[in-house]
């Protein structure tokens, strides 16, 4: 039995040798700085003595920034992983990974709003070929560069290392998830024979990254047993019409859930508030048409008897004064969030006819027209109930428990759901050295927490 060390943040993942890779995987939830705005909605006003107020003093990108740079740094691994990386302001929100941690190395997904990127110190790793990306999943290839740190010699050390970074699809696409894990993996083994490797089968792999699923999911069972077939259902269809199955020589090991530990099952990485048991009517799917629990329905009416102040016809409804407030009440102003956009049209707002010279085409890209609230117009109940029920089918019930939250309904703090969608695998040619387990008992994120999600750790070696 190979020992295994032990660690639980805050810690440090052990100094790697020529024969070892450290590996840190990280879902650091969209950065808020020049996209993401509704971030503060991920946060539970009851979690907060001020509420609202509360949540403001933590939930801006320069403190969660540095709670990231803190984090990541303390750890020390030789690759970073991260996951949900916002395009529109990476250079300028992953500075301190070059600046301060000495990570001058990266690579970007390279379409998406929410994407992976990996991260690695040139001085340690030197980048064999253009990174692979496929869809959600980014592939890198190295060779360690360190020289005179002990851990022995030979050919065995100068071996080439790959590392998938993933964030597999959310929501009811098990299919897809298949798909990315499996033609990621796959990726691995074809640039393994494209740089001519002795044994393309048995690559040194790390694969990690948010599978947005657990053990029960068709991706995260292909990982483990190697391969997957039509009789494997998730959310009662089939993940794939034809066996899938890896070229590689076995199948990959989970690294947290190696019995060397002792310390019982791997933590949860993904730990929020309970919130489908209350949100959704019992006997209707979370994600399968999704319809409000009469709970929800009577706190949403009562609130909404609290804007209505306009009189049609001896019913008090929401005029286009009272939506302006219940707007600004959640989404800080008025024109911006989903909530608006199905306000507006349940309001009579309708998307006006393409012009003659739009019917004819144009040279740049059409522009989407402005969506604003008529000016005459009212939302009745059943269409602020119908805002909600939209959310609902839309997954957001963090979004829902925030503005129930700060509009006078908020939900009970009694549950929390747990579930560990974030996970490290290695190839059989590496033996697990060491794991790094973050823990939480409270939902995340939260005011020492800056995600919903908890980082992985690992360091690995070629025996």
């Amino acid at each position: 039995m190979v020992a295994i060390e032990y660690l639980l943040s805050p810690a440090a993942l052990p100094l790697s040798q020529p024969n070892q890779l450290s590996v840190l995987s990280y879902n650091v939830m969209l950065p808020n700085s020049a996209d993401g705005w509704w971030t503060y909605k991920m946060y539970d006003p009851l979690s907060f003595q001020d509420g609202a107020d509360g949540i403001q003093s933590v939930q801006g990108w320069d403190r969660r920034r540095g709670m990231l740079r803190e984090r990541i740094g303390s750890i020390g691994a030789d690759v970073v992983c991260l996951q949900e990386v916002s395009p529109k302001s990476f250079e300028e929100d992953f500075a301190f990974m070059r600046d301060e941690l000495g990570y001058d190395g990266h690579e970007m997904f390279k379409k998406g709003r929410f994407r992976p990127a990996t991260f690695w110190k040139t001085s340690k790793l030197e980048l064999l070929d253009k990174p692979k990306h496929g869809d959600r999943t980014l592939l890198t290839a190295f060779k360690k560069v360190e020289e005179g740190q002990g851990g022995g010699g030979g050919d065995d050390f100068h071996r080439n290392w790959h590392v998938l970074n993933c964030h597999l699809q959310a929501g009811p696409q098990g299919g897809r998830r298949v798909r990315q894990i499996h033609d990621g993996v796959d990726g691995a083994f074809k640039l393994a024979k494209k740089l001519k490797e002795n044994d393309p089968a048995n690559p040194l792999l790390v694969a990690c990254g948010d599978f947005n699923g657990g053990s029960e999911c068709g991706a995260v069972r292909y990982v483990e047993e190697g391969s997957i077939g039509p009789e494997f259902l998730e959310d009662g269809t089939s993940v794939t019409s034809k066996e899938k199955k890896m070229r590689l020589s076995s199948a990959l090991t989970d690294a947290a859930s190696a019995p060397e530990l002792e310390r019982g099952p791997a933590p949860a990485t993904l730990v929020v508030k309970e919130l489908i048991s209350i949100m959704v009517e019992e006997g209707s799917g979370a994600y399968e048409e999704p319809r409000l629990s009469q709970d929800i329905r009577q706190r949403l009416s009562r609130i909404y008897a609290r804007y209505a102040t306009q009189n049609r016809d001896g019913e008090m409804v929401m005029g286009r004064e009272d939506v302006e407030r219940w707007l600004i009440a959640i989404n800080g102003q008025v024109g911006r969030g989903s909530e608006f956009r199905t306000a507006a049209k349940q309001m009579g707002w309708k998307e006006p006819p393409a012009s003659e010279s739009d019917s004819q085409g144009g040279n740049g890209p059409k522009e989407k027209p402005r969506i604003t609230l008529p000016n005459e117009g009212i939302l009745s109940l059943d269409g602020f109930l119908h805002v909600y029920e939209f959310e609902l089918r839309g997954g957001k019930f963090w979004g829902i428990n925030y503005d129930l939250g700060v509009l006078g309904e908020p939900l009970s703090n009694d549950g929390v759901f747990k579930a560990r969608y974030d996970r490290m695998y290695c190839s059989a040619a590496l033996q697990t050295k060491a794991v790094l387990d973050t823990v939480s008992n409270v939902p995340c994120p939260n005011e020492h927490e800056p995600s919903d999600h908890l980082p992985v750790g690992a360091l690995f070696e070629c025996p």
